[in-house]
């Protein structure tokens, strides 16, 4: 996908009137954005790529307006997610079942993302992996543009899962002055700088669904395999396997039905058997 697409520049004329432009441009119904997908992905369409990419561009707006507290120019920023719209357009699927609104917030903010940490300032000190999501949610968390308090500080902790103090740790090195890009030091486990801070790849929409669809495929499976099973089977399977908080023991489950603990491994042992083959005959 090339530049031809000759969307709105928000570098040229004024950032409003790009904003009431975008917000102008016709929403797609589900039907079309998927005959427009189907167009680029079977036929290459480049008209049908620059309807997906038009119609989206107000997410790109959206999105944008998140991040206008690190002090770069939210033309820049939303040229930036433009970019990545179209790299989600180019990959999106309509066989998936999902929006393109929902796939394309990935790529959008990795962008920016991107794009931030290549021209903003930051303290010239790596930081730790309990860190990283501190860099982007902070700003938007606090409540105020003065010093975090100590209540506020226990609430963004608590809801972004770290310790208190390194809350106030990124806040002062947010107040900061530059910093290099590149991790710094030797320890490559625990140490991280800003290029770190970028989307991780395994949290591409694409990929979490793929893993959602695998995960809910050996679900189905593991129940219509227990449904092959007679009950006293199924019972141990059940009992031994799939229990979270007090599983039973080979002795126990022989206790239960007046048999020896070896009989019951036995019978254990061929319904999980007879299970991984019908798992098998399903995911094939």
């Amino acid at each position: 996908m090339s530049n031809a697409l000759a969307f709105p520049n928000p570098a040229l004329g004024t950032l409003e009137s790009y904003i009431q432009a975008t917000k102008a441009l016709p929403v797609l119904s589900a039907e079309q954005e998927s005959s427009y997908a189907r167009r680029l992905r079977d036929e290459s369409d480049v008209e049908a790529a620059r309807m997906l990419v038009m119609s989206h561009l107000r997410v790109v707006v959206h999105i944008a307006r998140g991040y206008t507290g690190y002090g770069l120019p939210q033309a820049d920023l939303i040229q930036e997610g433009n970019v990545g719209l179209m790299k989600a357009v180019k990959r999106f699927d309509p066989e998936r079942g999902v929006r393109l609104v929902s796939f394309a917030i990935h790529w959008i903010k990795a962008e920016m993302h991107e794009y931030i940490l290549r021209n903003w300032r930051m303290v010239r000190i790596a930081t730790t992996k309990a860190q990283r999501k501190l860099f982007f949610n902070l700003r938007s968390m606090k409540q105020s543009l003065g010093t975090l308090g100590p209540d506020e500080v226990k609430r963004i902790a608590k809801d972004l899962g770290v310790k208190p103090e390194e809350v106030v740790e990124m806040e002062t090195r947010i107040d900061g002055g530059d910093v290099a890009l590149e991790p710094l030091g030797d320890d490559e486990d625990n140490s991280y700088g800003p290029l770190t801070y970028l989307a991780d790849p395994a949290d591409e929409p694409a990929l979490q669904l793929e893993c959602k669809q695998s995960e809910a495929q050996r679900e189905n499976g593991l129940v219509k395999a227990l449904d092959h099973l007679d009950e006293r089977s199924r019972r141990i399977i059940q009992a031994r396997w799939l229990t979270e908080n007090d599983a039973r023991t080979l002795h126990e489950l022989a206790d239960e039905y007046g048999v020896s603990a070896e009989r019951i491994r036995q019978i254990e042992q061929k319904a999980m058997q007879k299970m991984k083959s019908i798992i098998a005959a399903e995911t094939a």
